[in-house]
């Protein structure tokens, strides 16, 4: 009887461990930090972008890109892809560049 007890008690826990996870008193848990921050990829793509007419949608999808290239930007507005390989052959669905 004392070790269904104990189980039970387990299981209460881990259920809500598990619930907690997802919200805090009733609110959403807030979301991780994306790991652009982590890469210094706000700071390079302001650099890559300053000049762009379309900021907003340069940052956005800079930022993108530098995720997903492990934090490498070329270093300035007019700098040449070819410095990040892996920002230079990223492409949209429409095979076009995705990244500024």
């Amino acid at each position: 009887m004392k070790q269904l007890r104990i189980a039970a008690l387990l299981i209460a826990t881990f259920l809500l461990l598990s619930s907690a996870t997802t919200t805090v008193f009733g609110y959403p848990a807030p979301a991780p930090a994306p790991a652009s921050d982590t890469l210094g990829c706000d700071k390079k793509c302001t650099n890559r972008c300053s000049r762009s007419g379309w900021k907003d949608r340069c940052l956005k999808y800079c930022g993108i890109c530098c995720g997903k290239c492990k934090g490498c930007v070329p270093s300035g507005p007019y700098a040449d892809k070819a410095e990040c390989p892996c920002y230079r052959d990223l492409k949209n669905p429409k095979g076009r560049d995705k990244c500024p």
